[in-house]
């Protein structure tokens, strides 16, 4: 629709058209604990970064549950951990710079839903005139129908609507307490495993839940007036 292309921006597109083919590339290569803690740990800095040069300071409490939900989302995804490849490390990076670009430009007034469709649209093509060289670089033999089909269903359903809800939520949070509630991503990532996958819950991820969920409500404490 053409409201949907006007509440969309190219700055978005793009940012999210980074996150998608370099998140999909690194983890080809990554394990999926390292990288996880790699693709957050960007976000985290990246978010953080513009906030703060934005004038939107943590304060000390929201310092300390910071580092409280960074270390129990390192317990939980720490076992197995070794060296990433640096290739693989690289793509990942440039993965969470998307999406933490792709969160900051989100805040503002508008339409969560018309402006995901518009920035999904934008992406598209952008994606559309960058396949050739992507191609070039990174080779892969052609999808199967199958594979299409579940691209697109988890693409333009499944994400869409998250990242729509996910630019609702940015409407009322502040730069800081957006990058510091996605600490939360992984975890209930690992939820999701136990009730609908049937994974096992173990001591590890409950103690790891407790952990960084304690630490990013202690985060999310109001600034006191000064």
């Amino acid at each position: 629709q053409k409201s949907a292309w006007r509440a969309g921006g190219w700055m978005s597109a793009a940012a999210l058209l980074v996150y998608g083919v370099f998140f999909s590339y690194a983890y080809l290569m990554l394990d999926a604990g390292v990288g996880a803690l790699i693709l957050f740990a960007i976000v985290q800095f990246t978010m953080l970064g513009i906030g703060f040069f934005a004038g939107d300071r943590l304060s000390l409490y929201q310092w300390i549950g910071f580092f409280i939900a960074a270390a129990g989302l390192i317990y939980l995804l720490s076992p197995g951990l070794s060296a990433p490849p640096l290739l693989g490390a690289l793509m990942m990076s440039a993965a969470g710079i998307g999406w933490g670009l792709y969160s900051v430009f989100g805040k503002g007034a508008g339409d969560p839903i018309a402006k995901t469709c518009g920035n999904f649209q934008r992406a598209a093509l952008l994606l559309l005139l960058a396949s050739p060289a992507i191609l070039a670089l990174l080779p892969e033999p052609l999808p199967t129908v199958k594979g299409v089909l579940l691209s697109l269903l988890c693409g333009g359903v499944t994400s869409a609507l998250g990242y729509a809800l996910w630019y609702r939520v940015l409407k009322d949070m502040s730069i800081t307490a957006a990058a510091i509630s996605q600490l939360t991503v992984p975890i209930i990532a690992a939820l999701g495993g136990v009730v609908f996958v049937s994974e096992p819950l173990t001591q590890r991820f409950v103690i790891a839940s407790i952990v960084t969920l304690g630490g990013v409500g202690l985060a999310m404490l109001k600034k006191a007036p000064s």
